[in-house]
């Protein structure tokens, strides 16, 4: 399947269905701090989902804060992935995320830009994987009201949910260094929609991807990451991507709610180590 960053047909889809324009950032990037008080986490702005995991017969219960901006909603791409993480537990060799996931022992999860945490919260209750969840500072506060809001699920599935600051660049390789490297595999979605972030976050993949030769017998880590493309400047982060690691298509949603384009799933791996290395994220 033809992947939707090379469309011929680029159009922007429009935004307002699916941006809210009070935050400028998801996973990182410069906005007003949006300190969240008491009376703002309990007031009527907050919205409650429930997410049901057939697999496992178990609902996760998501707290959102619309009001205060992106990274405190769901969005579609997030669904997708709870979906596959879903189906891989119930048909795990039928499953696109099979190369990603098979690994005989317990999972050591990294989510990048987690916003409400509800992939990385699955992905601890679905697979009983060690999973440490990450966004900016001032969106932790809410992710770890829903991590403690499920942790008595997750626990009981054999999995765990740690909450940590992850922000994205050169600068902030000190974050990278204290999460630690040591994780099988990476998630994330949605994350990729402001150009300002573009850098950035492929400087913090390469830190994870392109961070040495794996152990023996160990698998190289992968990225997956579903994304709804809404702009066509997120063609540039693909182009980006490809000099650096090998991306795959593993996945695609058909479009729906009468939009032209649906959820596609990538993998990303570090490319292999040559002579010559790609040194620019551009």
């Amino acid at each position: 399947m033809a992947t939707q960053e090379n469309d011929e047909d680029d159009m922007e889809i429009n935004p307002a269905k699916m941006l809210f324009p009070a935050d400028e950032t998801h996973g990182n990037g410069p906005l007003p701090m949006a300190m969240l008080t008491q009376d703002t986490l309990t007031s009527s702005s907050s919205e409650t989902e429930q997410h049901y995991m057939p697999s496992i017969e178990s609902t996760l219960v998501i707290r959102q804060l619309p009001s205060q901006g992106l990274s405190f909603k769901l969005w579609p791409a997030a669904t997708t992935l709870v979906t596959l993480l879903d189906q891989f537990c119930s048909h795990p060799s039928n499953s696109p995320l099979a190369s990603s996931l098979s690994n005989g022992c317990q999972l050591n999860i990294l989510e990048l830009g987690s916003g409400t945490g509800l992939v990385g919260m699955a992905a601890a209750a679905i697979l009983g994987a060690k999973v440490t969840v990450t966004d900016l500072p001032h969106v932790l506060t809410n992710l770890q009201f829903n991590v403690d809001a499920n942790a008595g699920l997750i626990s009981l599935r054999g999995g765990s949910v740690h909450v940590a600051p992850l922000r994205w660049g050169e600068a902030e390789a000190n974050d990278v260094a204290v999460v630690g490297r040591e994780f099988d595999v990476i998630l994330a979605s949605d994350v990729v929609y402001h150009d300002h972030l573009f850098d950035p976050l492929l400087v913090t993949l390469r830190l994870f991807l392109n961070s040495g030769e794996p152990e023996p017998k160990k698998k190289k880590m992968n990225f997956v990451m579903a994304h709804l493309r809404r702009w066509k400047k997120d063609s540039v982060f693909f182009k980006k991507a490809k000099k650096l690691f090998d991306v795959e298509t593993i996945h695609a949603d058909l479009p729906c709610n009468g939009a032209r384009v649906g959820v596609v799933v990538y993998r990303m791996t570090g490319k292999a180590k040559s002579s010559k290395s790609s040194s620019q994220c551009s």
